[in-house]
């Protein structure tokens, strides 16, 4: 049972349903990874006020946490050489201990802040593995549409989180440890899932390149030859070429959006859009998302069907992210109106992703087989560039966005006295000019303050507050109205920041959205970077002529082995 649990490797390519059964378990450990990964944006509100965390150190521990996974993806080449599933059963156990045991135990910044990062270290790696399996047990005709489902992984994993998020935290919530708890449970289980059915293929059969299901026999053939060794020899050499690199880098700023959205839209919803003196609450915020991420989510499998069956990819990229500019472009103009409903937002949010998937599934389909173009023996590394390049660009752009955003911190700094403003407005609206003169003169009165009747005033203090006050009957109403006047001057500091940062803060969100709108506008010229055609008439005749070229091929094989058997 050991040498079962530990040899993973299969030596013949499986059936179809056995086929299913593995990328079914990758792309559930994928979507767990992700769902763990993106339990602290659901309850981001709450852990900084929790850990007395400015937005700025939050959005910093991310940062780290990315690099961590940056530094585990590029070590994740190794998986061309070590194999796949251990890297995924090891990365589940240790997430899961950490979301069941450690994060919901924490009780400093500094135990908080280690999880997060061990948690994005095993998640970098984890990020390599998972779609070098989907590539091993896809022939390039079905890729599209495995990968749509592999892409699944990060949006079905925020969807996750977002929906128990809409379903267990409510507006007045404080228990943020039950979804890390949550997590942890499910994280186990997936770990069990994996480590009782997960497998590979050998190196002598994944190193190979396979077109359709009918190459299934000819791999085979071929493998028993294979020079596994020679086949992985300088894999970095081999895959730092433009085609592999700038595509990478390519669809790394096309992605910012969903790193934006993914770790910061419950923030940015429940900081900018407001109505009067009501702003989206965290289930609020959590409900747009999980809208927003449903449709990305039947997004990336529909576009990957939809390239499969046409068998080309690249005018699916293009559309999509044409249709993505434009989206944004209208996100950004309702940015600027704080006064934005529930449904508006769902709708527009939707639509940005929508025709993000449908550039991004296909896109994945389409990198690794420019990858295999070539060395299908190195398809990890090639991935393990993406993967590296990809945590590194999300670092630098989150570590920027604090500074951009920075109007963000004073809203969530002091969002809980959100609840004074109606009062305070009120007080403001019936006594202008007495709280007027009680702002203008705050020393004097913050002295009379300490004296409980106007009769225990000394004299001479008395007729220097009458002449600030203007008359006695000013002085008199002052007195009269004192609770509310000490109540605004206790609250009217942070006040004061929550609406300085409530009137900044849309712009400044606006400024960002358009740094994410150009890395759209960047991805759409480098597409034709990328392998592949264009015509779906002309990609099915390719299909036809390969398929006639492995009949003779096996056919070749099958006649040199019988000969051998003669001799």
């Amino acid at each position: 049972m050991l040498r079962k649990l530990w040899d993973r490797e299969l030596d013949h390519y499986p059936s179809a349903g056995r086929r299913y059964l593995y990328l079914g378990v990758v792309v559930v450990a994928s979507i767990v990874l992700w769902y763990e990964y993106y339990i602290p944006t659901t309850v981001a509100t709450l852990l900084l006020r929790e850990f007395h965390l400015t937005f700025r150190f939050y959005v910093n521990v991310i940062v780290v946490s990315n690099l961590a996974g940056m530094a585990a993806a590029i070590v994740g080449g190794l998986t061309d050489r070590i194999g796949r599933t251990k890297v995924v059963i090891g990365g589940l156990l240790v997430v899961g201990i950490i979301q069941l045991a450690v994060l919901p135990n924490a009780t400093s910044k500094t135990v908080f802040v280690i999880g997060v990062v061990a948690v994005g270290l095993f998640e970098g790696a984890v990020l390599v593995a998972t779609p070098a399996l989907v590539r091993d047990f896809t022939p390039q005709l079905g890729r599209a549409s495995a990968m749509g489902f592999w892409t699944l992984g990060p949006v079905a994993g925020v969807l996750l989180a977002s929906i128990l998020g809409t379903h267990t935290i409510s507006a007045t919530s404080t228990d943020w440890q039950r979804e890390f708890i949550i997590s942890g449970i499910v994280g186990l289980v997936a770990f069990v899932l994996a480590l009782v059915f997960l497998r590979e293929l050998s190196p002598s059969i994944r190193q190979q390149l396979m077109v359709s299901q009918r190459d299934r026999e000819l791999v085979e053939l071929r493998a028993r030859g294979m020079d596994v060794h020679a086949a992985t020899v300088h894999p970095w050499r081999q895959m730092l070429k433009p085609d592999v690199v700038v595509s990478a880098f390519a669809v790394c700023v096309m992605l910012l959006i969903f790193f934006t959205a993914s770790g910061f839209f419950p923030v940015y919803f429940a900081t900018v859009f407001h109505s009067g003196t009501s702003y989206f609450t965290l289930p609020q915020a959590n409900g747009i998302a999980t809208w927003m991420w449903a449709v990305d989510c039947g997004s990336l499998v529909v576009f990957g069907i939809l390239s499969d069956v046409l068998r080309v990819r690249k005018p699916f990229m293009v559309v999509g992210a044409i249709g993505a500019m434009v989206m944004m472009a209208i996100l950004i103009s309702h940015t600027g109106h704080p006064t934005s409903d529930y449904y508006t937002m769902v709708w527009v949010t939707s639509g940005v992703f929508l025709f993000t998937a449908m550039a991004y599934a296909t896109w994945m389909a389409s990198f690794t087989e420019t990858v295999e173009a070539r060395n299908p023996a190195l398809s990890a590394t090639g991935l393990a560039i993406w993967g590296g390049m990809l945590r590194l660009v999300v670092a630098i752009s989150l570590f920027i966005l604090p500074f951009v955003v920075s109007a963000t911190n004073r809203v969530v700094n002091n969002q809980q006295y959100q609840k004074y403003v109606p009062r305070a407005l009120s007080i403001e609206q019936h006594y202008p000019k007495l709280v007027a003169i009680v702002q203008h003169h705050q020393a004097l009165f913050t002295q009379l303050a300490t004296y409980p009747s106007i009769g225990q005033i000394p004299p001479a203090l008395l007729q220097q507050a009458q002449t600030a006050a203007g008359s006695l009957n000013n002085l008199l109403a002052i007195n009269a109205i004192k609770p509310d006047l000490t109540f605004l001057q206790r609250y009217q500091s942070h006040l004061l920041a929550l609406q300085s940062g409530a009137n900044a803060s849309p712009a400044q969100w606006q400024h960002w959205l358009w740094v994410c709108f150009a890395g759209m506008a960047v991805f759409l010229p480098l597409i034709f970077l990328l392998k592949g055609g264009w015509s779906p008439r002309r990609a099915k005749r390719e299909a036809d002529e390969h398929e006639q070229l492995v009949e003779r091929e096996i056919a070749r094989l099958h006649a040199g082995g019988a000969q051998d058997a003669m001799v």
